[in-house]
């Protein structure tokens, strides 16, 4: 599989500057691609685009005429028996209208697996770090070996995120986790810790694995396979390649920015403040059910307790404190599953966002570059009639390149982006089912108990 439609990567970049990767011809606005306002928030209430134009009255037009979920796919009408069955009924697969839009041919067989998992604690003089197991399949012809495994540790996968930052430019990276953590308020070497950093990792790295541009990437290559992994020496040439976007313009101010872009940005800007708002309130209720449980299990030990000193009540004293354990129990894993499953995924995309406004700043920076040129040369041209230099209809090729790779990323990520939402937000869903019906089971036992007991008291008394 090569990208850009069976094209050698290599010779994609050796025909443009700076490292340019031209997008493929379905992520230009002519392709018939949804438009940015056409794409809607995932957590908003309403299911208005950000600015209405013709293109999405039609589509809200059809829409009307179905029921159906947000993305469009039909449900049906009738109410399921009960929640389970409604979540079994849920349609969450992905919309095909969706999947045949997706600019990089998705349809494609992968060919490149990647794995990072067997977390081991290496322990030194000098420093104390995990490593992580990465294991490659795969039958690409860039590849002497069609597996490898290889240990990396936190580091190697930043240097691997700079690498293709840097000769990518054009490109969204997916995010990493955070580096750093507050010391004394998590323990980074806890099983906890690296359980969730070893699952972040890995999905950044099939993200990057099954992108067709970053895929192709030498770094990713040597990040695979090399045994030790030299990050000072060997792939510098395209180290410098990105260089010149994070300095160009030279001090000239945009115009305008496109209004798509603008409307990415607005959306960004939108998305970044509904996860902030979900993280905080959900943190909240994290320390709350912390407290509670603490206090659960303190009311729950006073009815063991008493039933030790109370034979005509043991059974059901004894019931009432088993109800509570399993309460709390149920508890726990409620809490851990937003911890472990539910926050990580907001905390990535917060952190996607901040990757998509930097390739947006880079976007209009190559655009500041061009419009600067074209104004500088427009003036010569007036002056004593010379032709438009070459180097301006370069800077034109590459800001065409950087807004249909950015195009086609933004498409790639909103479509990851659904699939993440649906899937988290069901089993959220699945996980408070699973509490409730915990909860309402060892209750009704209990009234059983209690039945029972009052039954012997009544025979007792007959007697």
């Amino acid at each position: 599989m090569l990208p850009h439609g069976g094209m050698n990567p290599a010779n994609v970049k050796s025909s443009l500057p700076y490292g340019m990767s031209v997008g493929p011809p379905r992520g230009l606005a002519s392709s018939g691609q949804k438009l940015i306002t056409e794409i809607l928030h995932p957590l908003s209430a309403t299911e208005e685009p950000l600015s209405p134009g013709p293109d999405v009255t039609i589509n809200a037009e059809k829409e009307k005429q179905e029921p159906g979920l947000t993305n469009g796919t039909p449900v049906e009408i009738s109410s399921p028996a009960s929640a389970s069955v409604l979540l079994n009924r849920l349609q969450l697969d992905e919309d095909p209208e969706a999947d045949s839009q997706d600019p990089y041919g998705s349809t494609e067989p992968c060919d490149l697996f990647v794995t990072v998992d067997d977390p081991k604690k290496h322990v030194s003089t000098m420093e104390t770090y995990i490593t992580y197991r990465v294991s490659t399949k795969t039958t690409r012809v860039e590849f002497d070996l069609p597996e490898y495994c290889v240990r990396r540790r936190y580091q190697d996968f930043d240097w691997l995120k700079m690498k293709l930052e840097d000769s990518q430019p054009t490109h969204l990276i997916p995010p990493l986790p955070e580096k750093f953590v507050m010391k004394g308020v998590v323990d980074r070497f806890s099983e906890e810790f690296v359980e969730t950093r070893m699952k972040a990792l890995d999905k950044f790295l099939k993200r990057v694995a099954d992108h067709p541009v970053l895929s192709f990437n030498p770094h990713l290559n040597a990040f695979l396979t090399a045994k030790d992994l030299n990050k000072r020496q060997g792939l510098a040439l395209l180290t410098k390649v990105g260089e010149s976007v994070k300095h160009v313009a030279g001090g000239y101010k945009l115009r305008a920015r496109p209004a798509e872009f603008c409307a990415m940005g607005e959306y960004l800007d939108t998305f970044s403040q509904k996860l902030g708002t979900i993280d905080r309130i959900a943190q909240r209720i994290l320390r709350e059910q912390s407290e509670y449980l603490t206090e659960l299990r303190e009311y729950g030990a006073v009815y063991s307790s008493w039933a030790a000193s109370e034979e005509q009540l043991q059974r059901p004293l004894e019931g009432v404190a088993g109800c509570v354990t399993t309460s709390c129990d149920a508890l726990e894993d409620l809490s851990d599953n937003m911890s472990q499953d539910f926050l990580p995924v907001l905390r990535e995309y917060v952190l996607y966002i901040e990757s998509m406004k930097n390739v947006l700043r880079k976007r209009d920076q190559v655009q500041a570059e061009y419009e600067g040129r074209l104004e500088a040369a427009v003036l010569r041209k007036q002056e004593d009639r010379t032709p438009i230099p070459v180097e301006v209809e370069k800077c034109q090729d590459k800001v065409e390149c950087f807004n249909a790779d950015l195009k086609a990323d933004w498409e790639r990520w909103q479509r990851n982006k659904r699939q993440d939402f649906k899937q988290l937000l069901t089993d959220m869903a699945d996980k408070n089912i699973n509490y409730y019906e915990k909860c309402q089971t060892a209750w009704e036992s209990l009234i059983t108990v209690l039945q029972e007991k009052q039954t012997e008291d009544k025979m007792s008394e007959t007697n």
